[in-house]
């Protein structure tokens, strides 16, 4: 083992690591609040929070206290036992959500296959026949994981390719479309699946129209709801989950990211009518909801009430926005939109998105390419007025660099 201390990290990637990422030359060693570094010790403004998992930045004491004393108390004991922080979690999730109860996996892409799952269950009791009722409808330009169902009910041939086949019965309609969805739903079709806001496909954000015409649709229908609310909900918008300010509710949601705010834990949340589907043996995980797990969940929900963080990002949100729109004014040939809710932004540009991201990384910002040419800032939901600032002022340093 001794060689290992001699290779650079580099080498070590190089030589050990299978190759499925295009990663930044970066090396990060250590965060802090809003912050990161490098192992030069150079500092960066993280606006991608690891993808919208730091939800509340980087060691926060309230996190790392119930982390470290769950630690030390027990760590994992398995879901053939109970353990209370599951119950405590679950229980705060439901008041969130409505009537209903949880299921705890450990990543988006978990909760997404048990919602395919609960998709299939639903639609066999439907139609009283195996397999017979068991299509879903999500939407183009969707992502829902890189699982076998996840990427069947993505709507992106370019996260498909190279798999085939995958797994049948989904169809794909344009987002906030309501006639392209109504086209593809038939007496065979289980479920309506959707993000609420497209994250790796370029933060596309479900109108309130298009969400009220889509539940009311599937209650026409009988076909359930699903939303994916893996990288938009825990408070990223400004409120717990994307959905809300359409005002309606949907049958099942999918959580993960900044759920455990840096610890692996996804969610499912089903509607009380539907809870029952699951029977003991029909869906299960290993390392789901574990003690330590949950007290990073419970961490994050106390810490997101207790600081008032959905508030803070309402308040703080729109004059951001506004800023991100005027930087972008002074290059309309480059900026074609920027989009979003909350500390969920997405900057489309004409080209060349990944040179303005490594020309932000450089000057200090880091943010997170999506697909179509596409930059997203994600910031965790801590960050104020000085650091939003900085990002425009930085972005608008980046265009100004990579004009030529």
């Amino acid at each position: 083992m001794e060689e290992f201390h001699h290779q650079s990290t580099e080498e070590l990637y190089d030589k050990y690591v299978l190759g499925n990422y295009a990663r930044a030359p970066l090396t990060l060693v250590r965060g802090e609040g809003v912050h990161v570094w490098d192992r030069d010790g150079r500092r960066y403004l993280d606006f991608g929070s690891g993808i919208a998992v730091s939800a509340l930045g980087h060691g926060h004491p309230a996190w790392v206290a119930a982390v470290k004393e769950q630690l030390f108390r027990l760590t994992h004991a398995s879901n053939l036992y109970r353990n209370r922080n599951q119950g405590r979690l679950a229980r705060n999730l439901v008041g969130y959500c409505g009537p209903g109860k949880v299921f705890f996996c450990n990543s988006g892409a978990e909760a997404n296959e048990a919602l395919i799952k609960l998709s299939r269950l639903y639609g066999n009791r439907k139609a009283g026949a195996e397999g017979r009722c068991y299509k879903v409808v999500t939407a183009e330009n969707g992502f829902h994981g890189r699982t076998f169902g996840g990427m069947s009910a993505t709507g992106q041939e370019k996260i498909r390719r190279g798999f085939a086949p995958l797994l049948p019965g989904f169809s794909y309609g344009r987002l906030n479309d309501l006639e392209s969805f109504e086209r593809l739903i038939d007496e065979d079709t289980a479920a309506v699946f959707l993000e609420t806001i497209q994250g790796e496909g370029g933060i596309h954000v479900c109108t309130t129209e298009f969400l009220r015409g889509i539940r009311d649709l599937c209650d026409r229908r009988g076909v359930l709801l699903i939303l994916d609310e893996v990288q938009c909900g825990i408070g990223r918008t400004g409120r717990f989950f994307a959905f809300e300010q359409s005002g309606i509710r949907p049958d099942a949601i999918g959580m993960a990211k900044g759920l455990g705010s840096g610890f692996p834990i996804g969610a499912v949340w089903v509607d009380e009518r539907h809870a029952d589907l699951f029977t003991p043996g029909s869906h299960g995980t290993t390392f789901g909801g574990t003690p330590l797990a949950c007290a990073a969940g419970l961490a994050t929900l106390h810490v997101l009430e207790k600081e008032r963080l959905m508030e803070h990002v309402r308040n703080y949100a729109p004059d951001w926005h506004e800023g991100l729109r005027g930087a972008a004014k002074a290059f309309p040939d480059r900026v074609l939109a920027v989009r979003g809710e909350g500390y969920m932004v997405g900057v489309q540009l004409a080209a060349d998105a990944p040179g303005v991201v490594a020309a932000m990384r450089e000057r200090g910002l880091l943010t997170v390419p999506a697909g179509g040419d596409v930059i997203r800032f994600l910031p965790p939901l801590i960050v104020g007025p000085e650091g939003l600032s900085r990002s425009v002022e930085i972005f608008h340093e980046a265009l100004t660099a990579t004009r030529a």
